[in-house]
């Protein structure tokens, strides 16, 4: 080979090298844009457009392009075949999304057999990601804001509680999470009431708590109009007024939030994000957000997208489209998100994170509501992660 054909044929090596580099990498988010639950898939797509807004649209050197499936709601059979198509017609290098634990749980065996990194944004059963070695999650989990919340009441001087979940996998770990945690303090929990996924009506079983007359009610509801309808129900059934008082997680988030008024008021929750929480790093998300999209609210659904985006992009940087090697690279990985500084725990592959205990007031300068913290419980894992 003459001097001139090596020097073509190292250049057209180099050429294709730095082309395999530049490839596009694919990511497509399964989430529900239509029906009851449909603003969580909206807010999960703006805050991924204020990631790439703030910090680019490329990572180690690949364009990100975001594919986005509509999967309704809580349906797991169609949240399969979304992941199938895909993984399969799309060629998509990584799964993200997923904000009901039945959806997550079905795409399982499929990222499992495929080896496609798969980043949660809500999903909040414990158990999920022991179902694939692929799963990584960005929100938090029920064990993990539960627990921390029954310890804090039980420090308040509140020593008998009623707890009221949904009956499905994220309510059953909220339940057992706050009793286990009230119970090994002295707490006792009067009753275990389980409130089926369709229920609309809660006056009933929050009647039977007002029946017995604990000091507290804790809640766990999935996001949407059923948190709003519960805490309604709660004012206006007068358990508030009996001097029980409520307990929860999610149940006062940012969407639904100034829709409570004055009977929000005093609504005491742990969670690991509030829109008012004072960091330099939040105060540049909002902006961002409301410069791109100014009746946007931000709540969990915000902040677990932006932060799974932020994983998304250090795994891309670190591995590309390999992968094994981009769940490796993501253990251990720390940041400082606008909810506070987290860690990915290399044996859950859930954030580790501050959970703050926030009650509702009116913010003095705007008059709206807000989720104000009123204290910290710091560096939380998955505490449900070896039960």
């Amino acid at each position: 080979m003459t001097r001139t054909h090596l020097a073509l044929g190292l250049a057209l090596g180099l050429f294709s090298l730095s082309a395999a580099q530049a490839e596009t990498v694919k990511i497509g988010v399964i989430t529900p844009f239509s029906g009851p639950f449909a603003q969580y898939g909206t807010q999960y797509q703006q805050a991924i457009e204020v990631y790439q807004a703030l910090h680019g649209t490329s990572a180690g050197g690949h364009e990100i392009e975001f594919i986005y499936k509509d999967v309704g709601g809580p349906n797991p059979d169609q949240s399969r075949s979304l992941a199938q198509e895909l993984l399969i017609r799309e060629r998509v290098d990584y799964l993200a999304g997923f904000t009901f634990t039945p959806n997550a749980l079905a795409v399982a065996p499929i990222i499992e057999q495929s080896e496609t990194p798969t980043v949660i944004f809500n999903a909040a059963t414990s158990s999920i990601n022991r179902e694939s070695d692929f799963f990584l999650r960005t929100s938090y989990t029920l064990w993990q804001v539960s627990a921390p919340m029954a310890d804090w009441a039980y420090d308040q001087g509140i020593r008998t509680v009623a707890t009221t979940v949904t009956d499905y996998g994220p309510g059953i770990d909220a339940e057992r999470a706050f009793e286990a945690a009230f119970t090994a303090k002295g707490g006792e929990v009067v009753d275990k009431i389980r409130m089926p996924l369709s229920t609309t009506d809660f006056t009933p079983f929050l009647q039977r708590v007002r029946d017995q007359a604990p000091d507290a009610v804790f809640a766990f509801l999935p996001g949407g109009p059923p948190t709003f309808t519960y805490t309604k129900t709660y004012n206006e059934n007068g358990l508030k007024d009996e001097g029980i008082r409520f307990l929860g997680t999610a149940e006062t988030e940012e969407t639904n939030l100034q829709g409570f008024g004055d009977l929000g008021l005093g609504l005491t929750t742990a969670y690991h994000y509030s829109a008012a929480h004072p960091s330099p790093e939040n105060e540049a998300f909002l902006a961002k957000l409301a410069e791109l999209h100014p009746d946007a609210v931000a709540n969990w659904a915000s902040v677990g997208a932006y932060d799974g985006v932020h994983l998304l992009y250090q795994m891309i940087a670190a591995a590309g489209t390999d992968g094994p090697a981009a769940v490796e690279a993501a253990k251990g990985l720390a940041w400082e998100s606008p909810r506070g500084p987290i860690e990915m725990d290399p044996d859950s592959r859930t954030v580790i994170q501050n959970v703050y205990i926030r009650e509702v007031e009116r913010n003095a300068q705007t008059g709206l509501l807000e989720n104000a913290e009123k204290g910290i419980i710091a560096t939380v894992g998955d505490l449900g992660w070896d039960q």
